[in-house]
């Protein structure tokens, strides 16, 4: 009972990070830490809990590598500017047509890419072909719908459906097959309303001037662009070849990367060299993101060994009997709380055994996760991260996008269900 309280409180310190004033990073590893602490001394045999805290640990690692390497890879090809090979193919100033070609662009990049970094990309380049700050944020906000359902089936697109791919629950050729309709479905609607209400002209004086990056060759960003993404897009072939865990293709990818980066820069300097380097990188990535992922998986991981979240899953069943509509019901509340914990938990509620790899409840989980996210701002780190850039209002978001997302989200849910 007390370990379910301090789950409690430590979840509403994380939703509540911003009013609260506590980053929700030092809240999930308080909450991680402090749950095994109270197991621990509840008397049961500490043996059991060390071997307990093993299991999951093994687990909770393979995550963390694999975001560790996929995030040092996304940010070496930003320091070379790789992505400038996309952005710069953008000349459209119609408002419709800019939309589709946003929208559908944050979708795919965002299966290969992660949804967190497409919507930063995306963002940047938004920043480059439209100067009014309205009609920016607009832009903005369907880059977060087409960010959240391009990752939602990608076994590397989002972290939840990442979390479900290492933990077995899913597999990479069969997420892609299953959710890739409806994915796309729940940006399609929201694209169609809006080509029948919105007209005009993009006005475009002097974009915004966003670049703290040290000039580099075309030859130097096309290499680091193309190897980059080819070493991201091999990771699930390597699973499948290998049968080796996803973090070890990751970690190939990024010894691979660092070693063509090293030998693009060998003939410069230490000081010309360091930007473009793997250790700067490494330096720059998100690493209180790393760090709240483990105190949240920890927390998860208590719960499951105590046994806390197969009653619950007992409990959801016997009140819903329905678990299309329990999963509906997580995704629309990933919209208010961070999905991550979600999954967790429920991927704790549910057993393997009785739910095996691509059973519909983890395809259908995957989706709901990753999509719903998107109908609140500070419902997915793609959010988050476009909220801080372009200073977006969560009302102004619940006005303008909201009730897009929520069309979106029940049009694709209806999809997979239907087939």
């Amino acid at each position: 009972m007390l370990i379910t309280i301090i789950f409690i409180v430590g979840y509403l310190a994380i939703a509540f990070e911003h009013p609260i004033k506590i980053n929700k990073t030092a809240s999930a590893l308080l909450v991680g830490t402090v749950c095994w602490t109270v197991y621990a001394l509840s008397g049961t045999e500490s043996h059991a809990i060390q071997e307990n805290l093993s299991h999951h640990l093994a687990a909770i690692a393979e995550i963390l590598f694999f975001l560790l390497g996929a995030m040092t890879i996304v940010e070496l090809i930003d320091a070379h500017q790789g992505f400038k090979i996309i952005t710069d193919q953008i000349s459209s100033k119609k408002s419709v047509s800019l939309l589709w070609t946003i929208g559908l662009l944050a979708f795919f990049l965002s299966a290969v890419l992660d949804n967190l970094t497409t919507a930063i990309v995306m963002v940047s380049l938004l920043r480059k072909i439209i100067s009014d700050a309205d009609q920016r944020k607009f832009f903005a906000g369907i880059v977060i719908i087409a960010a959240n359902a391009g990752g939602a089936w990608s076994p590397i697109g989002d972290v939840t459906t990442t979390m479900l791919w290492i933990g077995g629950q899913i597999s990479a050729s069969n997420i892609m097959t299953s959710l890739f309709i409806p994915s796309l479905v729940s940006l399609i609607i929201p694209l169609l309303y809006l080509s029948y209400t919105m007209r005009g002209q993009i006005i475009d004086n002097q974009p915004i001037e966003e670049s703290d990056f040290v000039e580099t060759t075309a030859k130097e960003r096309n290499i680091m662009f193309f190897v980059g993404l080819g070493t991201l897009l091999f990771v699930p072939i390597f699973k499948t070849i290998t049968h080796l865990p996803p973090y070890m293709g990751m970690m190939l990818g990024l010894g691979i990367v660092w070693v063509v980066g090293e030998v693009l820069h060998s003939k410069k300097d230490e000081e010309e060299r360091k930007p473009f380097t793997a250790s700067y990188a490494l330096s720059r990535i998100d690493s209180s993101s790393i760090l709240f992922f483990l105190g949240i998986l920890l927390a998860i991981g208590c719960l499951e060994s105590t046994g806390l979240l197969q009653n619950l899953a007992v409990s959801m069943n016997d009140a819903f009997g329905n678990q299309d509509l329990i999963i509906l019901l997580i995704g629309l509340a990933s919209a208010i709380v961070d999905n991550v914990p979600l999954v967790a938990a429920t991927m704790g509620m549910y057993d393997l055994s009785s739910f095996p790899t691509d059973h519909r409840i983890w395809e259908f989980l995957a989706y709901c996760a990753g999509t719903g996210g998107s109908i609140l701002i500070i419902g997915s780190a793609a959010g988050v991260a476009v909220m801080g850039m372009e200073k977006i209002d969560f009302l102004w978001y619940l006005k303008r996008i909201s009730l897009l997302a929520l069309l979106g989200y029940f049009a694709g849910a209806g999809i997979y269900l239907l087939f």
